[in-house]
């Protein structure tokens, strides 16, 4: 017994070896939860399995339970590459010297929110900000949300010379995530609310928001928003060139159902950090990065 107990601790410290080697060879990748977390999970369920078929690795999708631990997540080094809004990607990779944004949506580099308001509350489509928003009950999505918050924020100040606060006369208000804001505003429990366009289009579209209760009042201009974003530790892990390689699978994804799933059913289209030079810009103005 005495010799079998050096060869059983050798046994068991080279299985441990294994396990942590293996896990070292898994990608784990996020998205900032601007939708319900079960809808997220099946979103990206799929990815993993297309990920691991084209690149031979093992994908695992890591939840986060809201945008900024999402960014801690990426900054720790617990997740290799995230789905960021712009303002969560700026921050990331900001908090990371060496990442990048590597992949975009067709979409993305020409988002925009819209401005919904409640049906009761008597406001119209128009072509201008909505200055009669003044003093109505409002909400943002996430705080940390580019096309829920960051670029509203944006436009009203421009708009008005006025910060949120002071324009609404009240503090500000933060649904969580885009759906949320658009069923509080469907629902009258706000006034008014802004939200990334893709969502309320989606939700008006299967159904599950009635634009005659919810309504679009003004759309802002086009700005860069979404985008897979990879750690730097990703070369060292996997070996030289995987960004590359990862920045081609994520490109190259021509399923239609799976696309359809992302939610970019245009496809995917390389993405740097200098598409969202201006918006890191603007994000340092008001504060978001430091």
């Amino acid at each position: 017994m005495k010799h079998l107990l050096p060869i059983l601790l050798f046994l068991s410290a080279a299985a441990c070896t294994q396990v942590d080697a293996g896990a070292e060879r898994t990608l784990r990748f996020t998205a900032i939860p601007d939708h319900d977390a079960r809808f997220l999970a099946q979103r990206f369920a799929n990815l993993c399995a297309f990920l691991e078929e084209d690149l031979a690795i093992t994908v695992e999708y890591v939840p986060m339970s809201d945008y900024q631990a999402s960014v801690e997540a990426f900054k720790n080094g617990d997740v290799d590459l995230a789905w960021f809004g712009g303002l969560t990607g700026v921050q990331a990779r900001a908090a990371v010297p060496g990442a990048s944004a590597i992949a975009q949506g067709a979409v993305d580099p020409k988002f925009k929110s819209y401005f919904i308001a409640n049906a009761a509350a008597g406001l119209g489509l128009g072509e201008e900000f909505p200055t009669s928003l003044a003093g109505r009950s409002f909400t943002f999505g996430s705080e940390s949300s580019t096309s829920g918050r960051l670029m509203p924020e944006h436009f009203i100040r421009t708009a008005t010379g006025q910060a949120p606060e002071d324009f609404f006369g009240s503090p500000n208000h933060y649904s969580g995530s885009h759906d949320k804001t658009a069923r509080l505003v469907e629902a009258g429990t706000f006034d008014a609310g802004a939200l990334n366009y893709r969502t309320y289009d989606t939700m008006v579209a299967e159904g599950r928001l009635d634009p005659k209760r919810c309504l679009v009042i003004w759309t802002t201009p086009e700005y860069a928003d979404y985008n897979w974003t990879a750690h730097p530790s990703l070369e060292e892990r996997f070996g030289s060139g995987f960004t590359d390689r990862l920045q081609a699978s994520l490109v190259g994804l021509d399923r239609p159902a799976l696309l359809q799933a992302l939610d970019r059913p245009e496809g995917l289209i390389p993405a740097s950090n200098a598409d969202f030079s201006s918006l890191d810009e603007l994000a340092r103005g008001l504060g978001f990065v430091r």
